[in-house]
């Protein structure tokens, strides 16, 4: 019975990572998506700012990524 238990917390635990990964993904697109908008507004303004908007963008999704990976990090660290 604890063998099956053990089982079917792995196949949570790996559900639920898979569950993490995918909301990065989304979380980078979005940033993206969301610095592009800002850059369209501010092309308004004066068109080379676009790139400041893209720029902001990237930014906030390698933020992103980054926080992933330390918060993975500290993860490993308490399995161990």
């Amino acid at each position: 019975m604890h063998k099956q238990e053990n089982s079917r917390a792995k196949k949570v635990r790996t559900l639920v990572n898979a569950a993490n990964y995918l909301s990065l993904g989304i979380s980078v697109v979005v940033a993206i998506l969301i610095g592009v908008g800002l850059g369209i507004l501010l092309a308004k303004l004066y068109k080379p700012l676009f790139f400041v908007g893209l720029g902001f963008g990237i930014a906030a999704a390698i933020l992103n990524v980054y926080k992933a990976y330390k918060l993975l990090v500290k993860i490993n660290e308490k399995e161990e």
